[in-house]
């Protein structure tokens, strides 16, 4: 328990020169392959997110992981997630790897169903209606439960139908 307390000049400068090294390539990697590294697309975004964090705080704050592992590791999760984008581009592979929109509301009928499939809360729901300004169900046109997890509310108020693109990879049922 002593351990925990102890302080030296040497173990900081290890974690200051780690914390940049890996920062720095970090950055270098996410330049080179793109925002899209840490966007919230699909579950695979996701893990690509917390390998990153993971791999940056055992760098930094562990003495059995080397700067040079830290780098080589970022390296290869950045390369896994280039590789899954590019076999993504294919659709059958797409429909294996990617979660599918799901119908939550059609107009202002709530899809019970629905709602146990994506094992989304009534009570999140009504939560995402009052944070889109709806007032009334019969303002609703369609909410939409995300790939990424995020709610989508589509507003009523124009009076023209929804596009088919915009529907066009959600399940209904």
């Amino acid at each position: 328990m002593e351990e925990w307390f102890k302080f030296s000049w040497e173990a900081l400068g290890a974690i200051c020169i780690s914390a940049l090294g890996i920062y720095i390539s970090v950055i270098l990697m996410t330049r080179i392959c793109g925002k899209r590294s840490f966007s919230k697309m699909s579950s695979f975004d996701f893990a690509m997110t917390v390998a990153i964090g993971s791999i940056i705080a055992t760098t930094i704050l562990s003495k059995t992981v080397s700067l040079w592992d830290g780098i080589i590791g970022v390296v290869v999760v950045y390369l896994l997630q280039l590789g899954a984008a590019f076999i993504r581009r294919n659709d059958a592979v797409k429909k294996v790897m990617d979660n599918k929109p799901l119908l939550l509301m059609d107009g202002p009928i709530i899809l019970e169903d629905n709602l146990r499939k994506g094992r989304v809360a009534e009570s999140d729901l009504r939560a995402k209606l009052r944070e889109a300004n709806i007032t009334e169900l019969s303002e609703v046109k369609a909410v939409v439960f995300e790939t990424t997890g995020d709610i989508s509310v589509l507003h009523k108020s124009h009076n023209r139908p929804v596009e088919d693109f915009l529907m066009e990879d959600v399940a209904r049922n």
